[in-house]
């Protein structure tokens, strides 16, 4: 089908078609609402690093491109208090962009190099959840944590390694689901819920 500029809303029952982004892209991340949204960087015939605003009706092309193009990145926080987490160029990467709503600045690297994570929460309470450390065959189960300036690991993993997955909600009440599970591309049917407690953090299916 090739890239898309489609967008969709959701109203809790239904779905209905959304007024089309301005550069058609496949990868892009995406955060925010459905009144406040933020999409960036993505793929067209080459690695972008547009960035554009979504108001509830129709999307506009900002001035505050991300600092590096990527596609392959994921999502937390608002549209004024944002946050990108890796992404691709020619390999996986560790960096991480803030948005503050006109201009992105960098942010805490992550330890380990992954794109196509799933990623929920705020600019600084933020899970990155699964993905891949290659182009998409080694698929990883770690869950790293971003307090707004630094990463931390040693939580809980995912009961089933998974990128591109889809993730939504909070760190102490979010869900993870789908994804793949090996560089084959076979998809899971899995959802995995996430609680965070202030000793303890569990992921489990669900």
């Amino acid at each position: 089908m090739g890239n898309q500029a489609v967008s969709e809303e959701y109203n809790g029952a239904s779905w209905t078609t959304g007024n089309a982004m301005n550069t058609a892209r496949e990868s892009l991340g995406g955060l925010g609402t459905q009144t406040a949204g933020l999409s960036f960087g993505g793929y067209t015939t080459g690695t972008v690093d547009e960035v554009e605003e979504y108001n509830g009706t129709s999307w506009t092309d900002v001035g505050g491109n991300l600092g590096t193009a990527r596609y392959g990145s994921n999502g937390s926080g608002t549209q004024t208090a944002g946050l990108s987490v890796g992404g691709y160029v020619s390999a996986p990467l560790s960096s991480c962009e803030e948005y503050n709503g006109s201009t992105w600045s960098a942010g805490g690297a992550l330890g380990t190099a992954k794109q196509m994570t799933s990623v929920l929460g705020t600019l600084t309470d933020t899970v990155s959840c699964g993905g891949a450390t290659d182009s998409g065959a080694t698929v990883v189960s770690a869950v790293d944590s971003y307090n707004g300036t630094a990463w931390s690991t040693g939580h809980a993993s995912l009961s089933t390694a998974r990128s591109q997955a889809g993730g939504a909600g909070t760190t102490s009440l979010g869900v993870v689901f789908g994804g793949y599970t090996d560089g084959s591309y076979t998809r899971s049917t899995s959802t995995e819920e996430l609680a965070q407690s202030v000793t303890a953090r569990t992921v489990t299916d669900s």
